[in-house]
């Protein structure tokens, strides 16, 4: 059975990709920070093999003690998800909060860089590799500024890792979404939950199972198949902040 390691898999996109590898016959490593989410997934998915981490992946040393401690069983990594980022505050960069810098340059950028050196001697000849990105790392819009930059450097590291393991058989692709209705705007304005719902009225955004299963399908390509960069947007979005908004 091949295996799926995924981070973030605690709830949105992650989840749902956990799910959706799971119909597709991969056994899973599951990451996250909070542990009930996972148990009840694992729970949920059964009797599918399921191994749950707890880390943040900001914490190198965290990352690196959990990858080593995975069972022999799961040790083989065939697929990686580095879905687990973060947005925080939406200000001009003049009253942005360094706190929200170092989230988010420290969970979209290093947390993946953490995540991929630490599984990248589990895996062979024929990996994928998946970086979560956004329509933000190709397009800046006001008040994104940093977590912009952050995606940015999302997008140019998986071009530079799909050429840097290009020699060991290892497929490398980015996801880009556009506005995918999770808790992404709620983590973003710290728990406005008004404010977050604001940022979908009117909108029939993508759901997390969109983006899942997108993945699934790039995924399970055939072995000379790589879907390299995919944007995907809700019909009603055309750009980054070009929204037709209804009702």
């Amino acid at each position: 059975m091949k295996t799926a390691f995924i981070t973030g898999a605690s709830s949105g996109i992650g989840r749902a990709t956990a799910v959706a590898l799971a119909a597709a016959g991969y056994q899973l490593v599951v990451a996250g920070r909070r542990r009930e989410p996972l148990d009840e997934l694992a729970q949920q998915l059964a009797p599918v093999p399921v191994h749950i981490l707890t880390f943040d992946v900001r914490d190198r040393a965290a990352v690196e003690t959990a990858v080593a401690e995975v069972p022999a069983a799961f040790q083989h990594v065939d697929v990686l998800i580095n879905n687990a980022g973060n947005a925080h505050g939406l200000a001009p960069i003049q009253d942005g909060d360094p706190a929200d810098w170092d989230a988010m340059l420290d969970g979209n950028v290093k947390g993946l860089l953490y995540v991929s050196r630490a599984v990248l001697p589990c895996m062979g000849e024929g990996g994928f590799i998946v970086n979560i990105g956004s329509i933000a790392g190709y397009e800046a819009y006001a008040n994104g500024n940093v977590y912009c930059a952050s995606k940015a450097a999302v997008a140019m590291l998986t071009r530079t890792m799909r050429l840097d393991l290009l020699p060991r058989g290892i497929r490398v692709a980015e996801v880009a979404p556009g506005m995918v209705e999770t808790k992404f705007s709620e983590v973003r304005f710290k728990g406005d939950e008004a404010r977050a719902a604001s940022v979908y009225q009117g909108v029939q955004a993508l759901q997390a199972e969109d983006i899942a299963d997108l993945i699934q399908f790039m995924v399970t390509r055939p072995p000379h198949v790589q879907i390299a960069e995919v944007v995907i947007f809700p019909a009603a979005q055309a750009a980054a902040a070009t929204v037709r908004r209804q009702g």
